[in-house]
């Protein structure tokens, strides 16, 4: 019974468990806004990626070609606009027809 009196009364570990506790929330606060910085930039990245593959010129062509006995016809090759082609985004915005939606606000 005196032992269990003894741990009953012991109040040594209460502080350091508290400061355990106040650092842990601190620790997942700070990466829970690291982790949405990170998607936000691996977003913007893959948005450049898809602009520099929707910027690349599609086009090419080359002549017909006759030899001693066979020929071969030419071929053209035209790249057509696509809907995200037009850089019409304002500058300083994400581009190329990414839309970056927040679930807390509401849209118009």
């Amino acid at each position: 019974m005196k032992m269990f009196q003894q741990l009953w009364n012991d109040e040594n570990g209460f502080v350091v468990s508290t400061e355990l506790v106040l650092i842990a929330t601190v620790l997942v606060l700070g990466m829970i806004v690291g982790l949405t910085t990170l998607r936000d930039q691996v977003i913007a990245e893959l948005a450049d990626v898809a602009a520099a593959f929707s910027n690349t010129n599609q086009s090419y062509s080359f002549s017909g070609i006759t030899g001693h006995s066979s020929s071969t016809a030419g071929s053209i090759f035209d790249d057509n606009i696509d809907f995200c082609d037009l850089d019409l985004d304002p500058t300083g915005l994400d581009s190329h027809c990414i839309l970056i939606v927040d679930a807390s606000v509401e849209s118009p």
